[in-house]
């Protein structure tokens, strides 16, 4: 099976829309989606790359297209508890280092399902460490454990690591897919990458 690679921020609202639907994939392929958490800022500023946002937001009529290829997308994967989270944009330096540590304490999978139902299904504000912490508890992680993980210097090296290696392999947003060196952008090239995996 070749190998596929998830990169994700959990401050995209479209890295939460590919995890709704990558169990999907991997049922009808067999294939196993490998999570790597990256750093979106990172990314935008090794890139000089723009949130959709800042870079879309004076083209009249394109944000309001994006919404409704949200609500086409939403449909067509019966994805029906997201909500937008009202403290967007948020700051995910630390959950992504969470993640990382997570990722090395073999948690990765049960931290990334809390952290973006705490993001994108019961939003919060989660660039705040109280509301990281009491969010992750109620969720049944060890959230003092990973937030002290977090500031830990290999796992600081190693969210950095995996940020600028992504830029190398000419990643310039998130969610980004690799199927083995083939790079997919977007969560609607996800049909893209389940053909290349079966291809």
């Amino acid at each position: 099976m070749r190998r596929v690679e998830f990169l994700f921020d959990f401050g995209s609202p479209n890295a939460y829309f590919a995890h709704r639907v990558i169990p999907e994939i991997e049922k009808r392929t067999g294939a196993t989606f490998e999570y790597v958490p990256v750093l979106l800022g990172g990314i935008f500023k090794l890139t000089n790359n723009k949130p959709p946002m800042v870079a879309f937001g004076g083209v009249r009529g394109k944000m309001q297209y994006e919404q409704l290829e949200i609500a086409r997308f939403m449909k067509r994967h019966a994805i029906n508890n997201f909500q937008f989270n009202p403290n967007f944009p948020v700051n995910t330096l630390t959950l992504m280092r969470m993640a990382v540590a997570a990722q090395m304490a073999g948690e990765l999978k049960v931290y990334v399902n809390a952290a973006f139902h705490h993001m994108w299904e019961a939003p919060k504000k989660m660039d705040d460490p109280e509301v990281i912490r009491a969010a992750l508890t109620e969720s049944g992680l060890d959230a003092e454990r990973l937030l002290a993980a977090a500031q830990t210097p290999e796992v600081k090296q190693q969210l950095m690591n995996n940020t600028e290696a992504a830029v190398e392999r000419g990643v310039f947003g998130i969610p980004s897919f690799f199927v083995g060196e083939e790079l997919f952008f977007g969560k609607d090239r996800l049909r893209d990458v389940e053909e290349e995996i079966l291809r």
